[in-house]
């Protein structure tokens, strides 16, 4: 017989798969909602820590190219006095706490801005060194740790001076709301900094100095083992298939009081691709966010829900099973032994005639054969198809295949489409919609920054073009500002009159004859087919002339790419879509009403400043959860009134109702394909050649002798018609020794 034929196998492989799937469910089902922190809840947390760690990441990294690219706007140009440069970059950035300009041959300090920098610490005979430029952390004799930054300002005839900068490692941008605190550790563990509910102690009755101390205690245990498991690879860190953040990241949890457990998240710093290498991914930090989340009382599935269906499972299939044993593979070998017998001679005892469909037919069939071969005449030798046979013959085998598939879809169906939904009864925790808004609310802050960051570099070049620069020259620090800074599809310095006298990129989009608008940052190209952001800067000494620059929409679409958040739009004051995370329409409006009005309700002022919302819209497609948060803070992109707006189905959340809800579809499912796969294989190898079996076999004991009968499978059908073609040559052989004696006799 083949391994993979015959009716045996089939059966087979369904008992067994019900067998399976009965466990699967019975342990499966019931055994969820035990955890008293649902994974969601943990998810959030380490999505939480890795936006810290990209915000500190860019910082870092924006502040180190930042440096380097003024140093080097410096170098290009005439010889410029420590004093003015300091002063100048201390103009456009106000991202440093303390800046310096020394000679590196003699150590000598030539000017300083701000706090003191300990530049006894630099070693600058390692300055040429691979990485030598590199940013360092140095700690300051109060306590606290710096993050000193470097560039070379260099030209001809004179001593090389390197430019200083300090700035702290606290994380920039992000929104903790009330009571989550957030550090930063180095590679041994230790605190840099922390911010957050936590951070002090005054005015503090005891209960609170000791849920403080408490609190000191739980981030110094998180800290420690963050920084133990920031040291693996981020290929073994992350679970197999998971993508997203390149670094090393997870949640932890802690000790629990009152009714609430610590729950943390850590994230490294990580570059934003793998395989890059930045200032700030050599620092090895790492970001820990940590909170305390309310203990949710154990729920889920009733255990004896996953016992009743797997026990229905059993009875369902052992019905089938049953039925596919007794009346298609019993029926099957017993005429593939009575054929057996028939071709060996053994004619004396009837054929054993099954009760049922395409084998009672061949039965049939075979005990007329058996009687020709007797000597009964052609085409006789027994009584015709009996009646009943004749109103089974449309149903037969394929109709209890069908019965045995409705059998296991009653099972199935009622799993995958109707028990366990949550939608109506799923708790979704306080905490997931927390961090909703306040992870909005830090990428609405990321992308104003952006914007404002893109506009400080149109101040800085501006303040080096001035009216005697020639075009060529503007179009060479157009060139490099464009290489250096990737957010920009086109720079170019606009004339008051509205022509471009230099431009490096992509054409530009400002409306041809009109000079520089009044706005610092605006809309170009409203009603096209993609939006244009642009921001100006006057140029000193050039009346109405500024340097404009127009940013790739992809540049802000990237910034919005956070798992966790599911779709994101950044809209516009009239709450016109200008960018997002996926496919969207330039300047279409929100999916629904819900969310237009969660984007008015945030933009109606709270006091002295603008809040984020969230909401968890329960309506009949599902449960829903939104957040919007509009530009808060200083800076020019302010005044643009955008608002960052995100929203995610809750069904994909790790929660106890849903992981009950999606492992009751998964156990209707699997009983689907179950089903599907073996009644469809027991199909193919076994009711289609059983029927086609029935019609050779009749045809056969009708007088049909001309048709040679070939096997198309090694199995019990195939060896049936095996023996109908040896049948058939006896058969014609007999029919040749009885018209002998005739011809003889004539």
């Amino acid at each position: 017989m083949s391994l993979l034929g015959g009716v045996r196998p089939p059966i087979a492989v369904l008992s067994a798969l019900l067998l399976t799937l009965a466990a699967v469910t019975a342990l499966g089902l019931g055994r969820v909602g035990h955890d008293r922190i649902p994974e969601a809840v943990l998810t959030s947390q380490q999505q939480f820590a890795e936006d810290g760690a990209i915000a500190m990441r860019a910082s870092v990294d924006e502040s180190v190219t930042d440096l380097h690219r003024a140093a080097g706007l410096f170098s290009s140009g005439t010889p410029v006095p420590a004093d003015a440069v300091l002063d100048k970059v201390g103009s456009v950035y106000q991202k440093w706490r303390g800046t310096a300009v020394i000679e590196i041959g003699s150590g000598k300090l030539l000017a300083a801005r701000g706090e003191n920098l300990p530049l006894a610490t630099i070693d600058r005979g390692k300055l040429s060194e691979k990485g030598g430029l590199g940013p360092r952390m140095v700690r300051l004799a109060n306590g606290e740790t710096r993050l000193l930054s470097f560039a070379l300002l260099s030209w001809d005839g004179r001593p090389q001076q390197l430019l200083v900068a300090s700035r702290s490692l606290r994380v920039p941008g992000i929104s903790l709301g009330q009571f989550r605190t957030i550090a930063v550790l180095d590679p041994t563990g230790a605190i840099l900094s922390r911010g957050g509910s936590r951070e002090s102690e005054q005015d503090l009755d005891d209960p609170q100095r000791k849920a403080a101390k408490r609190a000191d205690g739980q981030l110094k245990a998180f800290a420690r083992t963050a920084a133990e498991k920031a040291r693996q690879h981020p290929l073994k860190a992350r679970e197999p298939g998971s993508g997203g953040f390149p670094g090393v990241s997870g949640s932890l949890t802690g000790g629990a009081s009152n009714g609430e457990r610590a729950a943390a998240g850590y994230a490294t710093l990580a570059p934003a691709q793998p395989g890059e290498s930045t200032g700030a991914g050599s620092l090895g930090l790492t970001v820990v966010t940590m909170v305390d989340v309310a203990e949710a009382p154990s729920r889920g599935a009733d255990p004896l829900f996953g016992i009743a269906a797997a026990g229905a499972l059993l009875v369902i299939g052992a019905a089938v099973v049953a039925l596919l044993l007794g009346l298609v593979q019993r029926p099957l070998l017993r005429l593939f032994l009575e054929s057996r017998r028939l071709t060996r001679g053994e004619l004396q005892r009837p054929v054993s005639v099954p009760a049922y469909g395409e084998a009672a037919r061949v039965g049939h069939a075979l005990e007329r054969l058996r009687r020709q071969l007797l000597g009964a005449p052609q085409g006789t030798g027994g009584p015709a198809t009996p009646r009943r046979l004749r109103r089974l013959r449309r149903i037969g085998t394929r109709g209890l295949t069908a019965a045995c598939a409705v059998l296991l879809l009653a099972w199935s169906a009622p799993l995958a489409l109707s028990l366990n939904h949550a939608d109506s009864k799923a708790v979704i925790p306080q905490q997931i919609v927390n961090d909703q808004r306040e992870r909005t609310d830090t990428l609405a802050d990321r992308v104003r920054r952006a914007l404002d960051e893109g506009h400080t570099d149109l101040v800085s070049v501006a303040s080096l073009i001035g009216d005697r620069t020639s075009p060529d020259q503007m179009a060479t620090v157009l060139e490099r500002t464009l290489q250096e800074h990737p957010r920009y599809a086109s720079l170019y310095l606009l004339g008051a009159d509205g022509k471009v006298l230099a431009r490096a990129g992509g054409t530009p989009h400002h409306p041809a004859g009109k000079g520089p608008g009044t706005r610092a940052v605006t809309v170009l190209n409203e009603g096209g087919k993609e939006p244009v952001v642009a921001g100006y800067a006057g140029v000193p000494g050039r009346k109405g002339a500024a340097v404009a620059g127009e940013f790739r929409v992809d540049f802000f679409n990237s910034l919005l790419k956070r798992p966790g958040l599911g779709e994101v739009r950044v809209v516009d004051d009239k709450r016109r879509t200008l960018g997002g995370n996926t496919g969207y329409r330039a300047f279409e409006k929100l999916p629904s009403e819900r969310l237009d009005t969660l984007v008015q309700g945030t933009g109606a002022r709270a006091g002295a400043s603008l809040r984020p919302g969230a909401l968890l819209d329960r309506d009949g497609s599902g449960v829903q959860i939104a957040a919007a948060a509009p530009f808060n803070g200083g800076g020019v992109a302010k005044s643009l009134n955008w608002t960052v707006v995100s929203w995610k189905p809750a069904e994909g959340l790790a929660i106890p109702e849903y992981t009950v809800q999606n492992h009751t579809v998964l156990a209707g499912l699997l009983g689907l394909t179950a089903a599907a796969a073996c009644l469809g294989w027991l199909h193919i190898v076994v009711t289609r050649p059983l029927r086609t079996l029935a019609a050779q076999a009749e045809a056969l004991a009708d007088g049909e002798r001309r048709t040679v009968l070939y096997p198309r499978h090694h199995d019990e059908v195939g060896a049936v018609v095996r023996s109908l073609e040896l049948i058939r040559q006896q058969l014609q052989e007999q029919r040749k020794r009885d018209s002998a004696p005739l011809a003889g006799r004539n």
